[in-house]
C-alpha cells in the first residue's frame, strides 16, 4: 500500500475545479470533470504503469482489511487478548477502524461517479445526527454538498494523517509483541508463564520478510488479471445522477446493508426532524465493532481474573466466546448481503423486497441461532474430549469377553495428550452472597453484581461448560479398562 501509494501521489491532483477532458479514453472526450478525476483517468492509460499500480493498491488494500479481521478473528476465539495483552488488542483494533476508513476516503479521491455516491452517502449519515447535522455537513465538505474542498481533505487526511496514525500504532504493537512474545499452543513443557518460540531475530524476521514477497506477489499477479474500480466506466460525479448498483468495498458492506435494511421512518421533534431511517443506522454502525473489540473487558470483569496468560486457549473450552464470535460473524454476514441486496435480485432472479424482508429478519434471527448452534457444538466436542481423557482412544477392534459381550478396546493416552487436553483453565460460576447479612439485615445488592452473577453462571455454570474430569477419575476409569482388558486375554476354559 506505501510503496504504490507514494507512486500514485506523484501524479494524483487532488483538486475539484472543472476542466474538459482530451485524454486518450475517448469515450469521455469534451466532458467536463474535476481535475481529480482527469488525473486519475490520465493515470489509468497515460502513466506507464499506473494502472497497474492503482490496481495493485486497491487489492492491497482489500487483502489489508481483510487480514487484519483474520487476525483478530484469530486472537478472539484464542483468548490471546487476555491480560498482559488487553493494550494490543485495542492497538489492533485501532489499526482495523483507521484502516477501515482510510479505504473509504481513498476509494473517495477519484471524484468518479461510484465514489461521489459513497460520499453522497456520508453526508446523509451527518446529517441525520440531530440538532447538530447540517453544520457538520457544512463543516465536512467545505459548503453546500459537494462544494470544492472535500477531495483535497480527503487526499491530505488520507495521505498523511490517518498514515501517520496508522504508523505510530503499529510500532506500538510491534513493540508490545515483543516485549510479551507470542502465546503459544498447550503441550509438554510449555507451561502459563514460560513462553516457548522461535525467537524475532532472525528466525520470526526471516518467516515475515518471506511472507511479504509472497503476498506481493499474489496481490501483483491479482492486480494484473482482476480488473478493479475502473473509474471510466462510472464518469465523473454529478450530484444530480447516481449509480444504480453502486457498492463499497467489502468491508464497509455492512453499513450500506444497515441502511439498506432499516425502513425509512422519520419523525417531528420540537421542529427537528429525525431522520430515524439513517440514525439509527448511524448508531448501530460503531456499535457492531465495539461490541466485539470491548468484549475482552466483559469477560475480565465476568470472571475477576487478572492473571497473566499466555497460553491459546481452544475455542472449545470457551463455548460462550466462541458462540459470540461466531454470532458476531452472522451478524456481519446478512448485512454484507443486505448491503448488496440489489446485485442478488438481479444475479439469481429473486425478489428485491423478499431479499430485503429476509435480512431483516436475519438481522435478529441468524446470531441467536449461530449462538446457540455453536455453543452446542462446543459443548460436544468437550464432551468428545472428557471421553478421551476418562476411557482412552477408540482402536476400532472389538473383543468378545468370557460372558459373550463385545467391547471396543481402548488405548490411553500419553501423558503428553493427557496435559495438552487438560491445559486450560475452568473457572466456576460466581454465587450471590446470602440475602441476609450476619446482623440479619436484608443485603441490597447493586444491579451489576446481579449482572455479573448472571453472566458468570451463564459463561461457566453446567450449560456452558462440561466439567474436566480428576485425576481420581482418569486413575478410576484407566484401572477399570484395565480390568476390562485381562478379562478379555483370559483363556476360555480357566
Amino acid at each position: 500500500i506505501i510503496l504504490t501509494g507514494v507512486y500514485l501521489t506523484l501524479f494524483f491532483k487532488p483538486a475539484m475545479n472543472e476542466v474538459v477532458y482530451n485524454g486518450r479514453w475517448t469515450p469521455l472526450s469534451g466532458i467536463r470533470m474535476s481535475q481529480a478525476y482527469e488525473s486519475t483517468l490520465n493515470i489509468s492509460f497515460d502513466v506507464r504503469g499506473g494502472l497497474l499500480m492503482r490496481q495493485v493498491h486497491h487489492w492491497a488494500a482489500i487483502v489489508f482489511i481483510a487480514s487484519m479481521i483474520v487476525h483478530m478473528l484469530r486472537t478472539f476465539f484464542n483468548g490471546v487478548f487476555r491480560k498482559p495483552r488487553e493494550i494490543n488488542w485495542l492497538s489492533g483494533a485501532g489499526l482495523l477502524i483507521l484502516g477501515m476508513f482510510d479505504g473509504f476516503m481513498g476509494y473517495s479521491l477519484p471524484d468518479d461517479l461510484l465514489s461521489g455516491t459513497g460520499l453522497r452517502f456520508k453526508e446523509g449519515a451527518i446529517l441525520s445526527i440531530p440538532i447538530v447535522g447540517t453544520y457538520l455537513s457544512f463543516f465536512f465538505f467545505g459548503g453546500q454538498f459537494p462544494g470544492m474542498s472535500i477531495v483535497p481533505r480527503l487526499f491530505t487526511v488520507h495521505v498523511l494523517l490517518i498514515p501517520g496514525i496508522m504508523l505510530g500504532l503499529l510500532a506500538l504493537h510491534m513493540i508490545l509483541l515483543v516485549y510479551h512474545k507470542h502465546t503459544h499452543h498447550p503441550g509438554p513443557g510449555r507451561k502459563n508463564m514460560n513462553i516457548v518460540g522461535p525467537p524475532l531475530w532472525p528466525v520470526y524476521v526471516a518467516k515475515s520478510g518471506g511472507f511479504f514477497f509472497l503476498v506481493f506477489g499474489v496481490t501483483a499477479l491479482m492486480s494484473a488479471i482482476a480488473q478493479i474500480n475502473p473509474v471510466w466506466a462510472y464518469g465523473p460525479y454529478r450530484p444530480d445522477q447516481v449509480s444504480t448498483d453502486a457498492q463499497p468495498d467489502w468491508y464497509m458492506g455492512y453499513s450500506e446493508g444497515l441502511i439498506r435494511l432499516m425502513p425509512g421512518w422519520e419523525i417531528n421533534l420540537w421542529g427537528h426532524t429525525l431522520v430515524l431511517g439513517v440514525l439509527i443506522p448511524f448508531l448501530v454502525f460503531p456499535t457492531v465493532l465495539l461490541v466485539i473489540w470491548l468484549y475482552p473487558f466483559l469477560e475480565a470483569w465476568i470472571t475477576g481474573d487478572r492473571r497473566e496468560h499466555h497460553f491459546n486457549e481452544r475455542p472449545r473450552n470457551a463455548p460462550t466466546r466462541t458462540a459470540f464470535g461466531a454470532a458476531w460473524i452472522a451478524l456481519y454476514a446478512v448485512l454484507l448481503a443486505g448491503g448488496g441486496n440489489d446485485l442478488i435480485a438481479s444475479h439469481f432472479g429473486l425478489s428485491i423486497n423478499a431479499i430485503t424482508w429476509a435480512c431483516r429478519i436475519g438481522f435478529f434471527v441468524a446470531p441467536v441461532v449461530v449462538f446457540i448452534i455453536t455453543k452446542r457444538i462446543c459443548l460436544g466436542l468437550q464432551r468428545k474430549d472428557r471421553e478421551k481423557l476418562l476411557h482412552g482412544r477408540e482402536t476400532g477392534i472389538i473383543q468378545r469377553l468370557p460372558h459373550g459381550e463385545f467391547v471396543e478396546g481402548h488405548e490411553p493416552l500419553s501423558a503428553e495428550e493427557k496435559y495438552t487436553l487438560t491445559a486450560f483453565e475452568q473457572y466456576q460460576p460466581l454465587e450471590l452472597p446470602p440475602s441476609v447479612d450476619e446482623a440479619g439485615v436484608t443485603r441490597r445488592l447493586p444491579f451489576k453484581d446481579r449482572l455479573r452473577v448472571r453472566l458468570s453462571r451463564s459463561y461457566f455454570g453446567a450449560d456452558g461448560q462440561i466439567a474436566k474430569p480428576t485425576r481420581e477419575q482418569v486413575v478410576e476409569h484407566e484401572e477399570a479398562e484395565r480390568e476390562k482388558k485381562e478379562m478379555a486375554e483370559e483363556p476360555r476354559g480357566s
